[in-house]
C-alpha cells in the first residue's frame, strides 16, 4: 500500500491545519436516524462498542461527522449518521447496512473493526471505506493513523515532573499493538525526566467497563501512585470518578486524559492534569469532505504526527507548572526536529531505556 506524503495530503485538502484529536440486524444496537437521501452525499459511521457518548475516541469521530453535516447542510439521519455497536459481532452487518444503503464514505472507528471492514470492503467495491487506527490493504479503503506515541511521550513527561511519589502509572483498553503506541510513549517521556520513577502498567481488556477502570485506578492509587494516563475509551472513565472520590477525602492524585481535552471529565474536583489529544474529529472531518469533492485517498495510509498537528498536548494546561510546560515543548522541538524517535513497541523502549543511561 502506498503511503501518501503530507505534501499531497496539503494538495488534497487531508493534512490538518490545526491540532488534530447499530443496527446490523439485531436489537442490541442504536441507529442515530432513518431514512436515506435520494440525492446528495451521504456519510456514515459505525462505532466502535464505546459509542459516541464515550467522552474519547468515538465522541470525537461523531463530532467531526457532524461538524461535516452541519458544515455542508446535511440532515442528521439521513445526511450524516451513526450506527453504534453494542458488541464487536455489530461490526459487519453495521458497515453493510450503510453499503446498502449505497453511502459515499463509510468509516470504521477503532482497529477493532479491521477484519470486517476489509471484508465489507471486498462484498461492496463501489463504496469508499475508511477506517481509523489500523491499516487494512484494500484498493476501496483509506486507512487513517496516528503517532500516539508522540503525543504519549509529552504527557509522559509531565507526569514525570510532576509526580511526588516517584510512582505514576498507565492504564489501557485493549492490550494491542495500538494501545501499546500509548503506553511506550508514555514510558518513554517519564524516563526522559525521571530514570528512577517507577511506572505501573494494567490493561482492563475493555474499552467500555468503566467499573474494571475505577477498581484499576483505586489499586495503583492505594500504592501511591499519583498520576495516573488512560488509554482506554469509556473504561477511562472509571479512572476519573476514582480521582475525584479521593480528591474529595484530601487525596492530591491526577488522571491524564487521552484524545479528547478530557479537562470537563475532572471537574468539579479538578483532577485532570492534562489529556494527549488525537484529532480523530478533525481527520473524520476532512476525509468526508476530501471525499465528497472526489478525492477520496483511496487504498492510501493517511498518517499524522506531532509534526502534522495529528497529536498533542491539551491546550488545558493549567494544572501544569511553568517549568514543566518549557520542558515539554523542548522535547516536543526535538521530536518534530527528528532529534528524538520516540519507541512504540516494547522492544523499541527497551532500546530507548538503554540510550539513557
Amino acid at each position: 500500500m502506498k503511503k501518501k506524503s503530507l505534501l499531497a495530503l496539503a494538495a488534497t485538502g487531508l493534512a490538518m491545519s490545526s491540532v488534530l484529536a447499530a443496527c446490523g440486524g439485531n436489537d442490541d444496537s442504536k441507529d442515530s436516524g432513518g431514512g436515506n437521501e435520494k440525492e446528495g452525499f451521504k456519510v456514515g459511521m459505525v462505532t466502535d462498542t464505546g459509542g459516541v457518548d464515550d467522552k474519547s475516541f468515538n465522541q470525537s469521530a461523531w463530532e467531526g461527522i457532524q461538524k461535516f453535516g452541519k458544515d455542508n447542510d446535511l440532515k442528521e439521519g439521513t445526511g450524516y449518521k451513526y450506527l453504534q455497536s453494542a458488541k464487536q459481532s455489530d461490526y459487519q452487518p453495521n458497515l453493510q447496512q450503510l453499503a446498502r444503503a449505497k453511502y459515499d464514505l463509510i468509516l470504521g472507528i477503532g482497529f477493532l473493526m479491521a477484519e470486517d471492514i476489509g471484508k465489507v470492503a471486498d462484498q461492496f467495491k463501489d463504496n469508499n471505506f475508511a477506517l481509523v487506527d489500523m491499516v487494512v490493504d484494500k484498493p476501496n479503503v483509506a486507512s487513517i493513523v496516528f503517532k500516539e506515541n508522540e503525543g504519549s511521550f509529552l504527557v509522559g513527561v509531565v507526569a514525570g515532573l510532576t509526580t511526588k511519589s516517584d510512582k505514576v502509572g498507565f492504564v489501557g483498553g485493549v492490550n494491542s499493538d495500538l494501545i501499546k503506541k500509548f503506553e511506550n510513549g508514555f514510558k518513554a517521556g517519564v524516563k526522559a525526566v525521571n530514570p528512577d520513577a517507577d511506572i505501573e502498567i494494567q490493561y482492563a481488556e475493555d474499552f467500555n467497563a468503566a467499573e474494571k477502570g475505577q477498581a484499576i485506578a483505586s489499586g495503583m492509587y492505594g500504592k501511591k501512585v499519583d498520576v495516573i494516563y488512560h488509554a482506554a475509551g469509556g473504561t477511562g472513565q472509571g479512572v476519573f470518578t476514582e480521582a475525584k472520590n479521593r480528591k474529595k477525602n484530601g487525596e492530591d492524585v491526577w488522571v491524564i486524559g487521552v484524545d479528547r481535552d478530557q479537562v470537563e471529565e475532572g471537574m468539579p474536583e479538578n483532577v485532570t492534569l492534562t489529556s494527549m489529544v488525537k484529532r480523530v474529529d478533525t481527520a473524520v472531518e476532512q476525509v468526508s469532505k476530501d471525499t465528497k469533492d472526489g478525492n477520496f485517498p483511496a487504498g492510501k495510509v493517511v498518517e499524522f504526527g506531532l509534526k502534522d498537528g495529528g497529536v498533542d498536548i491539551a491546550p488545558s494546561q493549567d494544572n501544569i507548572k511553568e517549568d514543566v510546560l518549557t520542558k515539554v515543548e523542548d522535547y516536543k522541538k526535538q521530536i518534530i526536529d527528528g532529534k528524538i524517535t520516540v519507541p512504540g513497541t516494547d522492544d523499541e523502549f527497551k532500546e530507548y531505556e538503554a540510550s539513557l543511561k
